[in-house]
């Protein structure tokens, strides 16, 4: 259970684990064939707005906000074609990043399940398989 008294942004350490939980992340996307070339060449400013806005979100500063508006993220992520495989392999990355960087309970929980809940919030495309569909 995340304490009510105290942010996860507070729990895990703030901006410096924010930071290497992102950076940790996009080493990962820049070295998946598939999810790459979904995002922008230049990955730097990606970096940043996910870091201010995941940092805002787990109660830290904000930043995000203040700097960029309102996150819609379903709007921000509409000219993306985003199926199930593509957020599979974004979520994988994002708990590895998340093992990586050393998130502990309850924090982590609450990262977890924000990101499997958000992730599948993004998606905008539902492929259904031609093999599948013709057998019903």
């Amino acid at each position: 259970m995340v304490d009510p008294e105290r942010s996860v942004y507070e729990m895990v350490g703030g901006d410096p684990i924010f930071r290497a939980l992102v950076e940790r992340f996009y080493d990962y996307v820049e070295q998946d064939p598939e999810l790459r070339p979904m995002f922008p060449p230049d990955l730097a400013p990606g970096r940043e707005w996910q870091f201010l806005f995941l940092a805002q979100f787990f109660g830290g500063p904000e930043r995000y906000i203040e700097q960029r508006g309102h996150p819609r993220l379903r709007m921000r992520h509409h000219p993306f074609v985003i199926n199930k495989r593509a957020q599979e392999l974004w979520l994988s990355h994002m708990l590895q990043a998340l093992d990586d960087v050393g998130i502990e309970e309850p924090a982590y929980s609450a990262m977890r399940d924000y990101f499997i809940r958000g992730s599948e919030f993004l998606i905008n495309r539902i492929e259904i398989n031609p093999s599948e569909d013709s057998q019903k």
